[in-house]
């Protein structure tokens, strides 16, 4: 992306139609790099700063974000030496990303003064600089050298040459001097990205290193039409999947609106992208000590198998304990074993004790594994299902398509999670916005032949759908034993349904679970009555009777 010169000049220009004269109403600051001011000119404006180095720019913004209960120290700062104050002029130097906001306002002794804020977009260098008239620096959201309190606040030395300055097209011409056109125009000219001129050159067809005069004509037209027309709606933001070009063109929209929008969703989605991770992260940390604690279990279990051998060996020591003479010291003894037509037996002997305290240890033994087999299957079953209900969440986290499909799912996990400490510690402050604990269900839906078929996409729409929304004749669909979503279909009528809704309806749960890609796949239905909550399950568990399957291939 390439918040370039052409950009910003674009956006300051709008920005001085709408701003210039309006006062600072209040000023927010969301996150350590985005500071918001609410502007009041006839009619209310939010303006965006951020020194995001991602995503570092300046426009006007339609879009709330939730703040700190506390206010940063900047904040505070702004707060204190703008509020009330008028903007009396938006500028920036020919095609800099260096915007200066200058603004008339009243000191503690009631004396009318000039304060300035600039904003600087240069990625990893952005940052938002509060100076007093002289420009020297009161404080800045980023404190690196030299921009900290009461030094000068300088512009940075421009190297490269002014577009602005060149006059006709022929001096553009001598300019560009047969250089390639990707290296000459970004290279030697403020405020051309190299996106900008390789999306240029690509709209009017012309190559970087093989060109004429009148191709160079051409991008100097176009790049004055540009220029010309700032301002106004012909020119419109030409957006790509991860980029945005100032391009000629008639647009309805403002660049503003156009930009607020684009970062808007590119926010949305990293936000969403770095949310599901961090769930991810965690929940994964859950399921490895789940998988560990099931490995316990096993190798416990697998111990739990010798204890007949142990009950074999007292009885069978006590049974001969009228034979056994001198066995004492002996580290082994052979016995007959009436358990397997007398066939000969080694039974091992501890010569440390005699033959009775051998015959206790053994029953010993055995009763201790008894016990723990008691124990130790009942682990396993509730670890069992510990270990279903994370992979649950495992799958709605993998098939979350938004943040809000994210937020239901924090709020699932801060009810149930095993680890909810763990879970809440790590959480913290990662997922910015909270989500009420009562909020309206929005279920996804589909129609299939006039049949309104609902798609439950995380564990608590799956509890709601089948448990609350359904009706008793509707049927529900989920792949049997697999990890899915659960699919209804409305039937509140009780109709026949036909084989081939049926089918779709099936290649729908299919679609829907972990088995997507996989073939042959079993999906049950049945009719929603028959579907029941499990008796202490986790959200999303259910148990149902009565059900046919379906193969999806």
């Amino acid at each position: 992306m390439a918040f370039d010169g052409i950009t910003t000049k674009a956006v300051l220009t709008e920005l001085q139609r709408t701003l210039i004269g309006g006062k600072i109403n209040k000023i927010f600051q969301p996150t350590k790099n985005e500071v918001i001011l609410n502007i009041y000119n006839q009619q209310n404006y939010t303006l965006l700063l951020s020194a995001n180095p991602d995503y570092c720019r300046i426009h006007l913004t339609s879009h709330t974000k939730p703040n700190p209960q506390t206010a940063p120290n900047f904040c505070m700062l702004l707060r204190k030496y703008l509020i009330g104050a008028k903007i009396i002029d938006i500028s920036n130097y020919d095609l800099e990303r260096t915007v200066q906001i200058k603004f008339e306002t009243y000191n503690e002794l009631n004396d009318l003064v000039i304060r300035k804020l600039f904003i600087q977009i240069m990625s990893r260098q952005s940052n938002i600089i509060l100076t007093n008239e002289n420009n020297i620096i009161i404080d800045s959201l980023k404190h690196f050298e030299p921009y900290l309190p009461a030094n000068p606040f300088e512009f940075a030395k421009i190297a490269k040459n002014s577009f602005l300055a060149i006059s006709s097209a022929e001096s553009f011409i001598q300019f560009v001097n047969q250089q390639n056109l990707l290296e000459i125009l970004p290279n030697s000219l403020i405020g051309f990205s190299k996106n900008f001129v390789k999306n240029t050159l690509f709209s009017l067809n012309i190559d970087c290193n093989h060109y004429s005069n009148q191709d160079l004509i051409k991008i100097y037209e176009t790049l004055q039409s540009i220029l010309v027309h700032f301002g106004t709606n012909q020119i419109s933001l030409k957006i790509l999947e991860n980029d945005y070009f100032i391009v000629p063109d008639f647009s309805e929209k403002s660049i503003n609106s156009s930009l607020d929008e684009f970062y808007y969703k590119k926010e949305q989605k990293s936000t969403f992208l770095t949310s599901r991770n961090n769930l991810l992260r965690i929940i994964s940390g859950n399921l490895k000590k789940v998988y560990k604690k099931l490995e316990n279990i096993n190798r416990k279990l697998q111990e739990c198998e010798n204890m007949d051998i142990y009950r074999k060996y007292g009885e069978l020591l006590t049974a001969n304990l009228y034979k056994i003479n001198g066995a004492e010291n002996q580290t082994q003894i052979i016995l007959e074993d009436y358990y397997e037509n007398n066939a000969p037996i080694t039974i091992p002997l501890d010569k440390k004790v005699n033959i009775q305290k051998n015959i206790n240890q053994y029953f010993k033994k055995y009763n201790k594994l008894k016990n723990a087999l008691v124990i130790v299957t009942k682990q396993k079953q509730e670890a069992q299902k510990e270990l279903d209900y994370i992979e649950s969440i495992v799958f709605s986290i993998e098939n979350a398509k938004c943040i809000d499909d994210i937020l239901d799912i924090y709020s699932e996990i801060e009810e149930n999670v095993i680890t909810k400490k763990d879970f809440q510690k790590k959480q913290k402050n990662k997922i910015s916005k909270k989500k009420p604990k009562e909020k309206q269900i929005h279920l996804q839906s589909t129609t299939i032949d006039g049949f309104t078929v609902y798609i439950g996409k995380n564990n608590v729409q799956n509890d709601y759908l089948s448990l609350k929304f359904a009706k008793p004749n509707d049927l529900w669909f989920h792949t049997q034993k697999i990890h899915g979503s659960h699919i209804l279909l409305s039937n509140p009528e009780n109709l026949e349904i036909p084989e081939n809704v049926l089918s779709e309806c099936a290649k729908l749960a299919k679609e829907n679970s972990k088995a997507k890609l996989s073939s042959n796949v079993p999906v049950d239905f049945t009719k929603a009555k028959f579907v029941k909550k499990s008796p202490g399950g986790k959200p999303g568990l259910v148990i149902y009777t009565n059900f046919k399957t379906i193969f999806v291939k």
